[in-house]
Order: structure tokens, then sequence, then C-alpha cells
């Protein structure tokens, strides 16, 4: 289990990056809202985490209503700002931008806080993913016994701000996050997990012991050739596409908070262009091109780990 002196430095980076997000949301508030739009989202009931979303009706904002959800989104972390229904194993997601005109003093202070704010989120994710030595199964606990109902996705969530951009357009991604392992990494993955000495439910303790023993028994014989993948589908998710006019050049965001956009002041300054977030149908998505797939043999389901050798 993690030492005391790692316990305080999360306890403490966490209250500091409360702190932060407060400074931040007061400045925010406290400069020219030029425009703002957000879409809210369905929130997702508890036990109906895994269910597909072929549908997601969107409910828009804008305005200064739009800021106040945004300003109060950045600061919801915990379990206990959601509803008594809502699942706590889905992060909240509210897709966005707001928009600032700011003088060079401003965007200076703007980048500053943003930047201290990011600075403390990857600091807390390294502190509980990487310093704490905890396999994924521990984490959950050591988090929740000292800082309780935190939501810890919504914690490590970075704040993405923009610089004069032309237009910001919303849309939907459907993707699989694939990660090419080596043999040695998956058993090491395995062994941290059978070291764990935890069961997960619904199997006993000797019986998930018994699990991991013959997951480790499989990728031992594939032959040193065989390629490993962990290919794990994303459950459809909101995206910001955004147009810079001068470099003739397009960047899509993930959007699961508002993009916060900062126009300089000047007697040429133009509010960038914001589109809408429609309504997500799964019967409606066309694919351009839908390259083909290298075939795969799925070798450890729960861990989405796929192998090129076939079984």
């Amino acid at each position: 289990m993690a030492d005391y002196d790692l316990i305080a430095r999360m306890n403490g980076c966490f209250n500091e990056l409360e702190l932060a997000l407060q400074d931040l949301g007061h400045f925010l508030s406290q400069l020219e809202l030029l425009q703002a739009r957000v879409f809210a989202l369905p929130e997702v009931v508890k036990g109906e985490e895994h269910n597909p979303a072929d549908k997601i009706i969107v409910t828009p904002h804008t305005g200064e209503a739009a800021q106040q959800l945004a300003l109060q989104h950045f600061q919801r972390l915990f379990i206990h700002h959601n509803n008594e229904n809502v699942s706590s194993k889905s992060a909240v997601r509210l897709p966005g931008v707001l928009c600032y005109a700011v003088d060079a003093a401003e965007h200076q202070s703007a980048l500053l806080l943003i930047e201290e704010v990011n600075k403390l989120k990857a600091e807390l994710e390294h502190i509980v993913t990487v310093e704490s030595g905890l396999a994924r199964e521990q984490r959950f606990e050591f988090v929740h016994t000292h800082l309780r109902g935190l939501i810890t996705l919504n914690a490590y969530r970075s704040v993405t701000y923009l610089s004069d951009p032309d237009s910001v357009r919303f849309g939907w991604a459907n993707k699989h996050i694939i990660k090419n392992v080596t043999r040695d990494e998956v058993l090491a993955q395995l062994e941290k997990s059978l070291n764990a000495g935890r069961a997960v439910s619904p199997y006993t303790r000797e019986q998930w012991m018994e699990n991991i023993n013959r997951e480790m028994s499989d990728v031992k014989r594939l032959p040193e050739h065989a390629a490993l993948k962990f290919k794990r589908p994303v459950k459809v998710q909101p995206i910001a596409r955004v147009w810079y006019r001068n470099s003739q050049k397009q960047v899509q965001h993930p959007c699961p908070l508002p993009l916060i956009v900062l126009c300089l002041r000047s007697p040429m300054m133009q509010v960038p262009k914001l589109g809408e977030l429609h309504d997500y149908d799964v019967t409606s998505i066309k694919h351009k091109y839908k390259p083909q797939s290298q075939p795969l043999s799925l070798l450890i389901k729960r861990l989405h780990l796929y192998t090129d050798y076939p079984l």
C-alpha cells in the first residue's frame, strides 16, 4: 500500500487543484464573454453504463446560461455532484466552447491559470497511476479511501484553450483505443494483478487467481514473433473541429469539457464561427473510407487483448 508521504502529496495536490479550478472559474467570469455554446448530454443511469449508445439527444445552451453550466462543470469532480440515480462509473461530458475577448495581460493570466490547472491534473494522475505502484484493480480503493467519491476521469481531464481560431464546429467520433504491446509487458501486467490478491466479482479470490494464471499460460504459449495489441472500443464521444484560416489547418480535439477560446482585442478582431452538436444516431453514420483491418484473434476478452497469431 502507498506510504503516508504519497497519500499526503495526493491530498495536497488535489486541494491545490480545487483552489486552482476555483481561481480559473472566477477569472473567466470576470472576462468579456463574446459568445458561449454548450451541449448537455443525457446522464447515464446506474446500471446502464455498458449499454450501447445508439442514440444521444443533445440539449443546447447559449450565452450566460452556457457559461454558468461550463464553469460549474469544470469543478464537477465528485459523485455527490451528480443526482442520486446517475452512474458514478461514467464521467459526465459537457462539450462546448466559451469565447472571451482579452487584452494581452488577460491572455497571459488566463494561460497561466489553465496551465496550472492542467499541471495539477497531470500530477494527480501520475501520483495515482504511477507513483503509487498499485495495480489498476487496487487504485479505486486507494483513491476512494483518501478522496471519497472522487470521479478520477473528471479530475484528470485537462482544460483545452484555443487562441484566435476562425471556427469551432462539433461532431461525434467512434473509435478504438489500440496499443501494441510485447509479451513481457502483458505478462508483467498479469503478474501485477496476480500479486494484488483481489477478487473481481462474481469470482472468489481463488477462482480469480486461477483465471489470471490461465491467461498467463495462454500468453506464454504464443510464439515470440506473435504480435499483441490491446484493441478496446470506446463509446461514441463528442469532438470539436477547429479551423485556422491563416495556416489552412484543421485541428480535432476530444471535447468532454468546454473549450476556452481567447480572442485578442484588436480593430480586426473576429469572433469565431461556432457550429452545433447535433443528436447522435448510429444508423445515420456513413464511413467515407473504411480500410480493411488486419485479421486478429481475441486472446483475453476482459483485457481486449488480440494477437495476429491464429488460435
